[in-house]
């Protein structure tokens, strides 16, 4: 007869080894914990990436040698965020060299002795810098094979004595670049929603970068569990730097749809707070990260512009999008608000956004 599954103390015991995903596979295993399981994996049809493409945009280092030519690439993010919810962006002015480090210092942090990145392991959101497996451990149904290393890069930039020494001052370099890339593309969504380039700027959307350097172990088990279940980002945008593993698909039209690599290229996705104050102008998509089958582990930098909490500014749709035939979707919140009720209900698929319709 088989033991009583008793979640709580499993949580409990992987959660103390402070040694994450990681650590599990480090020990041995072959098969994954139940905690990790996913009983409703998703039986959505998967439409393969050769029959719809994430759109690739060059965005030219930032310069644009002409009206026109500033006008195409905006005409490009319009539709691309409009339909898609996403873009490849390349030609973006973050050098090659700099994304080659930040992923191999992901890579070396959580491939580190484990008493050193064990001094890193938190969770408390008030800490500067945290590692961890799962930030929803204890409140999403079941969690995820994935590894973190979390910190706030903007507006108060870590100090580097703060950060893991094996990847500190490359987190420090890179977070500057996708900074500016992040600036240069509020310009241009502003202005394909018909504002002043500064409008996105001014709303404070530029105001906290969070990065999350992810790692994905092989999977003993992949069809058990996944990367990262399905869901969108809370943030008003996102800047997605991965190796060449894959595994993240995007929602599209009922089916889940690859979204191989493109070399060099970062990936652009909008959050929910983006898609709240256009008033669904511009969209925030579901998407999720395969369980990783290889051999080799999957590494990839998250870049959200979102907030550090608390911050009480409140945001709704944009007035100057507002009609009579468009009126508001979207109540006003605060950050705040909107992350309190994202964090406590977890990666589940379901969008926060619903929660906060007119």
């Amino acid at each position: 007869m088989e033991a009583k599954f008793d979640r709580a103390s499993e949580l409990k015991a992987f959660d103390e080894m402070n040694l994450g995903v990681k650590g599990l596979v480090d020990s041995g295993i072959s098969t994954i914990p139940r905690i990790f399981h996913h009983p409703h994996l998703s039986s959505t049809p998967l439409l393969s990436s050769s029959t719809m493409t994430i759109p690739t945009i060059d965005l030219g280092g930032g310069v644009f040698e002409s009206t026109v030519s500033r006008e195409s690439v905006i005409s490009k993010i319009k539709e691309a965020v409009e339909r898609y919810g996403f873009f490849q962006a390349v030609n973006h002015g973050i050098p090659t060299d700099v994304m080659e480090k930040m992923k191999d210092g992901t890579r070396g942090f959580h491939e580190q002795e484990p008493e050193v990145r064990k001094k890193f392991y938190s969770r408390d959101s008030t800490d500067k810098v945290t590692y961890r497996s799962n930030f929803d451990l204890y409140s999403s149904a079941s969690a995820n094979w994935r590894d973190t290393l979390s910190c706030f890069m903007f507006p108060d930039a870590p100090k580097t004595e703060d950060l893991p020494e094996i990847c500190g001052e490359v987190m420090l370099e890179y977070s500057k670049g996708v900074m500016e890339l992040g600036e240069l593309i509020f310009e241009l969504l502003s202005e394909a929603l018909g504002l002043d380039p500064n409008h996105l700027k001014e709303m404070d959307c530029t105001k906290g970068l969070l990065m999350l350097s992810h790692y994905y172990p092989p999977c003993p088990e992949p069809d058990l569990t996944y990367g990262t279940s399905p869901h969108s980002d809370r943030s008003f945008l996102t800047i997605l730097l991965q190796d060449h593993i894959g595994g993240l698909q995007v929602q599209q039209n009922g089916y889940w749809v690859d979204v191989p690599p493109v070399p060099g290229a970062l990936l652009v996705n909008l959050g929910d707070l983006l898609q709240l104050i256009t008033n669904d102008k511009f969209l925030s998509v579901e998407h999720r990260v395969l369980a990783n089958r290889g051999e080799e582990p999957r590494i990839s930098v998250a870049s959200f512009f979102v907030h550090p909490l608390p911050s009480l500014k409140v945001y709704g749709p944009i007035q100057e999008l507002l009609s009579e035939q468009n009126p508001p979707k979207y109540r006003d919140t605060t950050v705040t608000e909107y992350s309190k009720n994202y964090m406590a209900k977890g990666l589940d698929g379901k969008s926060v956004l619903l929660q906060f319709k007119i």
